[in-house]
């Protein structure tokens, strides 16, 4: 019988919280945490499949039928051998995890990270046994923890893991579900299509776009051979193969690399990168250093509209997901970008121009601040197409979903609702008072191509703004103390001998 979601969830929280109060620091549970429930859950798919194999073959050696196992576990390496160590615990987990990366290595290469299980100083034998204790009661099986079950516990965690380290930029390695499922909504992946996300993460987006797929009927093993990712962080791109694995994909390609420095995926027969008819992302928001020298002359030749400044990385990302979207059939692509990319003029303002000008920007849509991990500021989505439909042709919808959010303590929330709400106004294409409106490239070039969502859309004026002698009181004020500030300003720079 398959436990609940809920019931792993808090099973394996629990055991997280083994490391409540040790030397190891809160914000790097993630790299410790995940490959043990890794590292559980191979071993006892690798004893479910010896169980079954002993059923179809009698009392012959199970060692003998290496075939019916998805993943190798060399001899003294299994969860059982780590658990009956006495001492030097964390060496033997090393050296387990290690073989069993050696023994699979297109599978599972790197895929248990760099975590320092040998520093006695941060784990004790005694910390090591009571972590290790507290995931073997949680059967990790197929029978006990269905694929779905497992992804969406594992996925919990990361969640929990990204909240622990939200001052941690835990942004950079996981997007809200809602934000996800709301995109891969929008791009409609379809079966066989291949689906590319320039910087993964944990994975969340490529698997986002595989359930939508299976939640409309269709065969995710379709994909086979189809998934690409890359992404920088060694132990979130490994955290992203385990995800993967885990939610029962098999052959598919995440790369660590740098992607605007070193795009992983490339085409032999175009000498040019690998295209795709899905691209989704959402790299780091306006990214410094990014390598704006490189791109000077970009091997890949990248910067075709444009080189962004050294300070936002915004549009590199956009640019590189340009030149990953397939020239021919429906090719599409979709982009959480900081909402200053929408209008910030200078070198962005240029390449913004000229992507509008190809008519490449299908709808823009603008969403709360606060939804993000790891950041206040308001984002928004960016979606384009290499062949819009004729109906959408040269206009872009732009969609104002700022108040569509639950507020929380620490953080905005898009529910499933709103963005089912945005979905739909992204589908019907239409005005929508106060929410959407579809305006025409020349309007854009009428507001000098900027694409500020408040140019066009205007919220609704609201119950809260104040009766005009108090704004007006409020604003003299204001002005006061801006003057005292500056007369203030004035005194110390006299003072210094500035002035």
């Amino acid at each position: 019988m398959s436990q609940s979601s809920s019931s792993l969830r808090s099973a394996l929280w629990e055991a997280a919280n083994t490391l409540r109060g040790s030397a190891v620091d809160r914000t790097d549970w993630k790299g410790y945490i995940l490959p043990l429930l890794f590292f559980k859950r191979i071993c006892d798919v690798w004893d479910e499949e010896t169980a079954d194999a002993a059923e179809t073959y009698g009392d012959a050696d199970p060692s003998l039928f290496p075939e019916v196992h998805r993943f190798s576990v060399p001899e003294g390496c299994h969860w059982r051998d780590v658990r009956e160590t006495s001492a030097n615990v964390g060496a033997a987990l090393l050296h387990a995890m290690q073989e069993i990366e050696r023994a699979n290595p297109d599978t599972l290469y790197r895929v248990f990270g760099t975590a320092d299980w040998g520093n006695k100083e941060k784990f004790g034998d005694e910390l090591l046994k009571d972590l290790i204790e507290g995931f073997s009661t949680i059967p990790l099986g197929n029978t006990d923890a269905s694929t779905d079950t497992l992804g969406d516990a594992y996925e919990y965690l990361v969640g929990k893991f990204a909240d622990v380290t939200r001052r941690n930029k835990a942004g950079e390695f996981y997007t809200p579900r809602s934000v996800v499922r709301m995109m891969v909504e929008i791009l409609d992946p379809k079966e066989g299509e291949s689906i590319y996300d320039p910087t993964c993460g944990t994975g969340g987006m490529l698997l986002g776009a595989i359930d939508h797929v299976t939640r409309m009927g269709g065969d995710h093993r379709t994909f086979f051979g189809k998934i690409y990712g890359q992404e920088k962080n060694l132990t979130t791109s490994a955290i992203a193969r385990m995800n993967l694995v885990l939610h029962g994909i098999e052959d598919f390609k995440i790369a660590r690399e740098d992607t605007l420095r070193d795009p992983a995926f490339s085409d032999a027969s175009t000498g040019g990168l690998m295209t795709f008819d899905c691209v989704i992302a959402n790299p780091p928001f306006s990214l410094k250093e990014w390598g704006r020298d490189l791109w000077e002359a970009d091997p890949w030749n990248r910067a075709t509209y444009g080189i962004p400044p050294e300070s936002y990385g915004d549009y590199a990302f956009v640019q590189h997901m340009i030149a990953s979207m397939a020239e021919t059939g429906n090719s599409r692509m979709a982009v959480v970008l900081p909402q200053g990319a929408l209008f910030r003029k200078a070198a962005e303002g240029k390449i913004r121009t000229a992507l509008l000008k190809e008519d490449l920007i299908e709808a823009v849509i603008g969403l709360a601040p606060n939804l993000f991990y790891g950041t206040s500021l308001a984002g928004c989505v960016m979606i384009l197409r290499r062949k819009k439909p004729a109906a959408r042709k040269k206009k872009v919808l732009v969609i104002d979903a700022s108040s569509m959010f639950r507020k929380g303590r620490a953080q905005n929330f898009l529910d499933p609702e709103h963005a089912e709400q945005i979905v739909g106004m992204y589908r019907a294409f239409q005005d929508v008072e106060d929410r959407a409106k579809v305006v025409s490239l020349a309007e854009i070039k009428q507001e000098g191509w900027t694409l500020n969502i408040s140019r066009y859309v205007l919220p609704p004026i609201g119950e809260d703004i104040p009766p005009l002698p108090e704004a007006v009181a409020s604003f003299k004020a204001a002005l006061a103390e801006a003057r005292a500030a500056e007369d203030h300003l004035r005194t110390v720079l006299t003072e210094g001998g500035w002035l």
